[in-house]
């Protein structure tokens, strides 16, 4: 029984340093994410023209949000810009709060986006109704709960010339509302400064190509050879996909820091916050099931696993070597998962330090949310997701490569 228990000691002793090796690396990237990363504002404009953009603006019951989007995109200080605010069946006043809006100004283009059709996810719809009523040479998607600095849209458009890309994506501030949100995302977050990074996204010798939703802009000729949304309409991270079709096809794309210029709210409460944690794990499945399920796994080893590890070996203590060994192999684990979400905390997401010692208990949220999309994907064909239930059946998702 003892050589049994050394045997198993051991063996999470070897996990846990691979643990602490995958933190290590973690943090690294993380950093070098925030120091090498480019801002928005900070380039030399080169350029002297003003092409019109038409901001696409898809809203679903966004009653809550979207006087207050639409408020920070009419101050803008460019000129030539329409804003195309669709309301996407809305069973709220959203539709009401929009048309209020465009009587008021001209800039603002009312929208009633018809029934969607079977095979669409909904905000893909969206923004292909709004795309046939753009007449701008640059096209702006944004999310209804964003708010924008006023001289967002020049920034963006010079950008854009003076790098001459075909399509520019802005990282927001990622705002949240609520004390689950707050201990979770911070624990999401540590992984978008690995794969999906802007040094990966703006290296053309990656392939990776990603937008962030909630602000990227592009060509309009770039936007409609890539398939436009029709081309992502079953993918349920839109943006993902969208982001990963211009970098495939060879364009010039670039992922920038605007979270000093654009908020963006990512969760708005417990439900939601759910909601999109089985939205980053579902696509993975259907994609790939054993994959997917060996991501969670991971996930779970790296974002948990050290810390009931850790407890055990404190209140169980034992004068094995073997046990103190991995009392220390999982307290350096732990400490490296405290070092990561505080970095996150406090540069990344700019919140208040005391969230970051949550990071147990934002982890485990992580890793239930995850569990809950696989089982979601595996016992059903359908999903939920703001309001409506999807079928996914025949529908494989190339947001993310697995």
């Amino acid at each position: 029984m003892e050589l049994i228990f050394e045997t198993l000691s051991y063996l999470l002793t070897i996990i846990l340093i691979a643990i602490s090796g995958a933190w290590i690396f973690l943090i690294k990237s993380m950093i070098d994410s925030f120091r090498l990363t480019p801002f928005l504002d900070k380039f030399e404009n080169k350029t002297k023209t003003n092409p019109k953009v038409s901001i696409i603006l898809p809203a679903r019951n966004e009653e809550k949000f979207i006087g207050k989007c639409l408020d920070s995109l009419v101050d803008q200080d460019y000129k030539n810009y329409e804003i195309i605010a669709i309301n996407d069946s809305s069973n709220d006043s959203t539709g009401e709060i929009i048309s209020k809006y465009a009587k008021k100004n001209s800039k603002i283009i009312s929208v009633s986006a018809r029934v969607k059709p079977d095979g669409w996810m909904g905000k893909n719809w969206a923004c292909m109704e709004g795309y046939r009523k753009a007449s701008g040479e640059l096209l702006l998607f944004t999310d209804a709960d964003t708010k924008h600095s006023s001289k967002v849209i020049s920034l963006a458009v010079a950008h854009l010339i003076s790098f001459n890309l075909d399509a520019l994506s802005a990282i927001p501030k990622m705002v949240t509302l609520d004390f689950w949100t707050n201990i979770t995302l911070p624990m999401i977050s540590t992984f978008l400064h690995t794969r999906f990074s802007a040094l990966n996204v703006n290296n053309p010798s990656k392939k990776t190509g990603y937008f962030f939703g909630s602000f990227f802009i592009m060509k309009k000729e770039t936007y409609e050879k890539v398939g436009m949304h029709e081309g992502v309409k079953h993918e349920i991270i839109e943006d993902g996909a969208l982001g990963k079709k211009v970098k495939e096809a060879g364009f010039k794309i670039k992922m920038v820091r605007g979270d000093h210029l654009i908020d963006a709210i990512w969760a708005r409460d417990k439900e939601t916050l759910w909601n999109a944690l089985k939205r980053l794990m579902i696509p993975l499945y259907l994609q790939n099931g054993k994959i997917a399920i060996g991501i969670f796994f991971a996930v779970l080893f790296l974002l948990f696993i050290p810390f009931p590890i850790l407890a055990t070996s404190i209140l169980i203590p034992s004068e094995n070597i073997s046990s103190k060994i991995l009392c220390i192999s999982a307290a350096i684990s732990s400490a490296l998962i405290y070092i990561g979400a505080i970095i996150e905390v406090r540069v990344g997401l700019k919140l208040k330090t005391i969230y970051s010692l949550f990071a147990p208990l934002g982890s485990l949220t992580v890793v239930l949310g995850f569990l809950s999309g696989l089982i979601e994907a595996k016992g059903t064909s359908s999903i939920s997701w703001r309001g409506r239930n999807y079928s996914m059946k025949d529908h494989n998702q190339d947001s993310i490569n697995v």
